[in-house]
């Protein structure tokens, strides 16, 4: 990966950083506020859909930080080793923890008239995309297995063409 592809990924993830923190820090106080007047039969929707929007921000962030330190270790040239695998297991698990907070979301917002169904099964969409990118990612992370396990191979033949020599 090239110095100013780096340059420019690490810029973007900064700016979706500061962006999310923005959004935990100005956004859902927003939120909160405006919420307050809300219907009373639907009052107890409240502090579910707020901390489900925060948890998802955590996620957003979580998977940030991961890939930044994946790109680190890709400039470093150490991207191929077992400790990517760890990076790559909690952008999963983020991804995984985003859908089901999507999922809750439909089922906290499916019974009664707060929303109309079409806004739910969109959340159900929306639910189902975000799990696929976290299978996405496993496919990946199985690639970098298999890549892992060529290098490890391809050291060890070095080093018996070096004992041969």
């Amino acid at each position: 990966m090239g110095q100013l592809t780096v340059l420019a990924l690490r810029a973007v993830l900064a700016t979706l950083l500061a962006g999310s923190v923005f959004v935990q820090a100005v956004m859902v106080p927003l939120l909160a506020s405006d919420l307050e007047g809300l219907d009373p039969d639907y009052a107890y929707l409240r502090v579910p859909f707020l901390l489900i929007v925060l948890l998802g921000v955590v996620a957003a962030q979580v998977v940030l930080v991961c890939v930044w330190r994946l790109v680190t270790m890709v400039r470093r040239g150490t991207v191929f080793s077992h400790a990517a695998f760890r990076y790559v297991h909690i952008v999963i698990g983020a991804f995984v923890a985003a859908a089901l907070l999507v999922f809750t979301l439909g089922v906290l917002l499916a019974p009664g008239e707060a929303v109309a169904p079409g806004v739910v099964l969109l959340l159900g969409g929306v639910g189902l995309a975000v799990l696929g990118v976290a299978l996405v990612v496993l496919v990946l992370r199985m690639l970098l297995a298999q890549a892992v396990a060529r290098d490890v191979e391809a050291s060890r033949m070095r080093a018996e063409l070096a004992e041969v020599i």
